[in-house]
């Protein structure tokens, strides 16, 4: 498509209009078609049973009344099930789980296609709760209160229709309400404008207005801490992806700034105020660099002292990736060249105390699930690998760790082996990342992201496991500038018109893998959704001679259009604006949609998405799907009705995709299928 002239297909823009429900429908019915054997069908069907195996780990959530919370979908309840059991039930192999809400039955009673959207549940009382709902699985939900007693949705509670809405409880008569109030209190991007206290009993009309942002800024939210003795009141703004202000709320309804860089993240919990660095920041005669966490006394702070104590400070191979709160401690977890490790930190009259943490293994991952800060000290932890399933522990600091749950092995690592590697790319700098499978070339699955600050970690992955590994496939995670393997100075890197420096890192790692004999270039797939749907279509019209086959999910592609489509203003600051022609400048060179050209070497490539996705809008898909055909080239497309912007609603949706995604690379790279457990 000529990059400033008209665009033919911006009919597919409109979700429910005849002509472009017409085309979605053809094109899906092609694609399901040339997928219509035995071998696709038992290759899904491996795949559901990983999805709905009852062995897999249920991660319980902890809001603080010593019950286990976990959302569960399997085989007979498609949609889920909400339940809490007791820590004793968990213990077992089979807990008699309280169930809650049955979204299933829901659906069936209402006439309705609900998905969980989450829920919020009432601190101290622990006895109602804000239930978030979506159709189809979309952003957008509706609200509902619920009696967690009494197992029933409250009659004339708290309830707001179908918006991105943000709601916290302050009490159990008021909650804090973001949502879409009428015309003028949306922001561009789609979100909340205003916040306002909404008092039970009364019309939403009437709530009290806390904070007006800008129609140009990303969202606006209001939150209470209920921690007792620590009760506090906040607003956050948020002025684009990386930069925000957070306001102190005080009983008279003024606001207090928190005076940190508004690209900072901060946390305030019981006495101590928390600030994540993303630049450097000079203050009191010191001068902290990019990717340091700080803390300091809230109170003092508010007071103007500037006592500043570094927890974590970075090195060219080690960021911080996320820190959580026990009651009297504080749980860093850290990763050196992508491989975690976990540290307690403890505050004191003589300052911060640093004690070892029970890691994870060689290449692997360890996380953090949840804590109980209203109690105690008590954490769940797991830990997964590439070939090594999930272990979930409980422990307390400076106590003992007890195993809880182990997830079963969904395929035979045997002769399967995890690699690291480094790419060098176009620049000089060093890439990282992971192969896993076998020792000699095999078709292999590359997959990256490389945005957002999101980093790839090892993971272990029943369905790329059965669906790739178990046939002989070898399978590549790169860890691509963009992201946040080595903090912000490596998502930075890559920002904006660095963009590029993303895109030749992950060229750099295809050239890698074929040089050292891992695959070839024509048995090279490679697949990411999302941002990463954007980095394969960047892949496909800039460097199509270096890859096989080509997957694309909810993906990003027109960058002329993205600011005008759903929520894709609230991603200027991670890629550039472009009606400003400076920045337009950059974003042509690179923006897939508008770099399709005719009698290119491109390979075949799939694209997957959702009509309910109202993050990135399923026209960039569609567009791109129809110019491609228009030229010629081989491309196939396969939209979901429902799933919002994780394409799925539900495990049967999932095992679809999967399938399609998996046996579409294995028939290209290997020009036949091959089934699943073959």
């Amino acid at each position: 498509m000529d990059e400033d002239g008209d665009d033919p297909y911006l009919w597919l823009e409109e979700l429910d209009s005849p002509p472009a429900v017409r085309w979605v429908r053809e094109r899906n019915a092609e694609t399901l078609a040339a997928f219509a054997g035995d071998g696709f069908v038992r290759t899904k069907n491996a795949l559901r049973e990983v999805l709905d195996s009852k062995d897999r780990i249920p991660y319980p959530d902890w809001y603080g009344d010593g019950l286990y919370y976990d959302f569960w979908q399997d085989a007979a309840h498609p949609r889920g099930l909400w339940r809490r059991t007791t820590p004793e039930q968990y213990r077992r192999d089979e807990p008699e789980w309280d169930v809650l809400l049955d979204v299933d039955a829901l659906n069936a009673a209402e006439g309705e296609n609900w998905v969980w959207g989450g829920a919020t549940v009432l601190r101290p009382g622990y006895d109602r709760c804000l239930v978030s709902l979506s159709r189809g699985g979309a952003d957008a939900v509706v609200v509902r209160e619920f009696d967690l007693r009494g197992r029933v949705f409250v009659e004339d509670g708290f309830m707001l229709p179908e918006a991105k809405s943000d709601v916290d409880w302050i009490d159990a008569d008021h909650i804090y309400v973001g949502t879409d109030f009428g015309p003028g209190t949306l922001t561009a991007s789609g979100y909340p404008r205003v916040v306002k206290r909404w008092r039970r009993g009364t019309a939403l009309s009437e709530a009290e207005l806390v904070y007006e942002g800008h129609v140009d800024d990303i969202a606006v939210s209001g939150g209470h801490d209920p921690t007792p003795g620590y009760e506090r009141d906040f607003v956050g703004r948020y002025l684009d992806f990386y930069r925000s202000e957070l306001y102190l709320r005080r009983a008279t309804g003024d606001l207090v700034k928190i005076d940190v860089p508004d690209d900072a993240g901060c946390d305030v919990q019981r006495d101590w105020l928390l600030i994540r660095l993303r630049s450097a920041w000079t203050v009191g005669g010191v001068t902290y660099p990019a990717g340091v966490l700080l803390a300091t006394p809230f109170g003092a702070y508010l007071d103007g002292r500037r006592d500043l104590s570094v927890l974590f400070e970075p090195d060219d191979r080690t960021s911080l990736r996320s820190y959580v709160w026990t009651r009297d401690h504080l749980i860093l977890t850290t990763m050196t060249d992508v491989r975690t490790a976990l540290q307690v930190l403890t505050p004191g009259a003589s300052g911060w105390q640093r004690r070892p943490f029970p890691g994870a293994g060689e290449l692997d991952n360890a996380w953090i699930v949840d804590t109980d800060p209203d109690n105690d000290d008590s954490y769940l932890t797991a830990s997964a690998g590439y070939l090594r399933p999930e272990t979930l522990s409980l422990g307390t600091v400076g106590g003992g760790v007890e195993v809880l749950k182990r997830a079963p092995a969904f395929f035979d690592p045997g002769g399967m082996e995890v690699r690291q590697h480094f790419a060098t790319s176009a620049d000089g700098t060093r890439v990282p990342y992971f192969v896993v499978g076998g020792a000699t070339a095999a078709p292999t699955l590359l997959t990256g992201y490389g945005g957002f600050e999101i980093s790839n970690t090892p993971h272990y992955s029943g369905v790329i496991g059965r669906g790739w590994l178990a046939r002989g496939g070898t399978y590549v995670v790169a860890n691509i500038r963009g992201g946040g393997e080595f903090g912000p100075q490596w998502h930075q890197a890559a920002l904006r018109e660095k963009r590029v420096k993303a895109f030749e890192d992950f060229a750099a790692v295809a050239a890698d893998l074929v040089a050292r004999g891992i695959t070839t270039r024509a048995q090279l797939g490679i697949e990411g959704g999302s941002n990463g749907g954007l980095l394969m279509g960047v892949m496909l019209t800039r460097y199509p001679a270096l890859f096989g086959a080509v997957v694309a999910t909810v993906p990003l592609l027109d960058l002329r259009r993205y600011t005008k489509l759903l929520a894709g203003a609230s991603w200027i600051a991670e890629y550039g604006d472009p009606d400003d022609e400076a920045d337009w400048a950059y974003l042509r060179e690179f923006s897939p949609y508008q770099n399709v050209r005719p009698d290119r070497p491109y390979p075949p490539v799939l694209f997957m998405t959702s009509t309910r996705d109202d993050r990135v809008h399923p026209g960039h898909a569609r567009k791109m799907a129809a110019l491609l055909r228009e030229h010629g080239y081989d491309v196939s497309y396969y939209e979901n009705l429902e799933g919002g912007h994780g394409a799925a609603a539900d495990n049967e949706q999932a095992a679809t995709l999967w399938a399609l995604t998996l046996e579409y690379l294995w028939r290209e790279l290997r020009g036949a299928a091959v089934v699943c457990g073959e």
